[in-house]
């Protein structure tokens, strides 16, 4: 389900116009030094940006094809620190979201305070930047309910989503995070969230590539202005849409 341009699918658009911007970059860094390609990347980077939050129908909802399976315990594991990042409340006390930014209810939510939202459970399609595709079902709280649970400002534009993997953090555009299918999830296929997949709750969407969607949730930040995040800041595409 997405947007055709005469004839051309959104992904082969969106290709066929980083290939032109890759090329002017190449030119700019060839004819007058590192200063100017960084300055016309970064120009390149806002047009990109304008043109995907465009193309983007923030009505339309991810679908399994008919007959695929579930990944299942197949799912691979991301994470940027040495090794399963573990929230250890021996260390830390126990873990809680803390939701604020610019918002009128700032909280703090235990998991089991999150159980106690309204809860969906979506199967989708989990889109990764390397290529590959896998089905799963995710359940947890939509976004949509925190934002009002939060009572978030209107001039909240974007959201950071950050988490206790060394770090690790990434920011979206507010029609992203409202999509109907972007949810605050604690379970996997039926069970709970567990380490290897971003326990004990991760943000997860279709309409976002996999590194896109934060797991190890600590902190979920409404903002006026657009943040960075750990794979954007080097150098991968910071919308990430699908």
């Amino acid at each position: 389900d997405y947007v055709s341009i005469n004839g051309i699918d959104r992904r082969d658009f969106l290709i066929r116009g980083s290939g032109l911007v890759s090329a002017a970059f190449l030119a700019a860094c060839n004819s007058r030094g590192p200063k100017a390609a960084d300055k016309l990347l970064k120009y390149a980077e806002r047009k990109n940006l304008v043109i995907e939050r465009k193309l983007f129908r923030h009505t339309s909802m991810d679908l399994v094809q008919p007959g695929a399976h579930d990944a299942g315990n197949k799912l691979p594991s991301y994470f940027i620190s040495r090794t399963v990042p573990v929230w250890d409340e021996s260390v830390r006390g126990k873990w809680a979201l803390e939701v604020s930014g610019l918002v009128g209810n700032p909280v703090r939510l235990t998991i089991e305070d999150l159980r106690k939202l309204p809860q969906v459970s979506n199967r989708v399609n989990h889109y990764c930047v390397e290529g590959w595709t896998a089905v799963e079902t995710w359940t947890g709280v939509p976004f949509t309910e925190l934002a009002r649970l939060v009572r978030a400002d209107p001039q909240a534009q974007y959201i950071d989503f950050q988490s206790f993997d060394d770090g690790y953090h990434e920011s979206w555009d507010i029609e992203s995070a409202m999509h109907k299918q972007t949810v605050v999830a604690y379970g996997l296929d039926g069970k709970m969230l567990e380490p290897a997949h971003g326990a004990p709750a991760r943000v997860y969407s279709p309409v976002k590539l996999g590194y896109k969607n934060t797991k190890y949730l600590t902190k979920i930040v409404f903002m006026p202005k657009m943040n960075g995040g750990y794979w954007s800041d080097l150098g991968y595409e910071w919308y990430g849409g699908v």
